[in-house]
């Protein structure tokens, strides 16, 4: 039965759909990687791996025509546009979100804890004025709600958004921040 598979007609078919499938896997186990992801990495690799051998092996001994060779270059664009989307979905990791602005920042420090972030306000000085510098962790999912109270708190407001590893104390949301309405305080 599989042996048909592997057969011309249905090759170039097969080739690019493994290779979607450990390309896919591969772009998702560089963030899970990059993220410090230890027990998930490793697994993942272990099946991108397996996949790629096997659709390799099956091209280096029947497949020597250009549409093996186009859906095999086909199925790793589309593995990584996929995985790209599938890690865009699970939106995981932390940004710390850093805000400068002309306004009272103790504000947006107040709206920001209504909604339950955590946020500090810094005072700095910019090259003409004296700025407001409010910083906030937040988890990716949050992102969009944190950029709305942003831009209702000040619309020129000047924000950078930054990939955050890990945190260490602190005040969180807890996991199950929508139901159970409370924070998580830090040791």
């Amino acid at each position: 039965m599989f042996e048909t598979l592997f057969e011309y007609p249905y090759l170039p078919f097969l080739i690019f759909f493994a290779r979607i499938c450990d390309v896919t896997i591969g772009t998702l186990r560089i963030i899970f990687v990059s993220k410090g992801m230890k027990k998930v990495a490793p697994f993942l690799g272990f099946f991108e791996v397996l996949i790629w051998i096997v659709v390799i092996s099956e091209i280096l001994t029947k497949a020597n025509d250009w549409v093996c060779y186009i859906a095999y270059a086909a199925g790793y664009a589309t593995g990584n546009y996929i995985g790209m989307i599938i890690e865009e979905r699970l939106a995981m990791g932390i940004y710390l979100v850093r805000v400068f602005t002309l306004r009272d920042g103790n504000e947006l420090v107040r709206m920001l804890n209504k909604n339950n972030f955590g946020a500090t306000c810094i005072k700095g000085r910019g090259i003409e004025n004296e700025v407001d510098i409010i910083e906030t962790v937040v988890g990716r999912k949050n992102m969009e709600i944190v950029e709305a109270i942003i831009k209702e708190f000040d619309d020129a407001a000047f924000f950078v958004i930054e990939d955050v590893r890990s945190t260490q104390r602190g005040i969180f949301p807890t996991k199950n921040a929508k139901i159970l309405k409370r924070w998580r305080v830090g040791k």
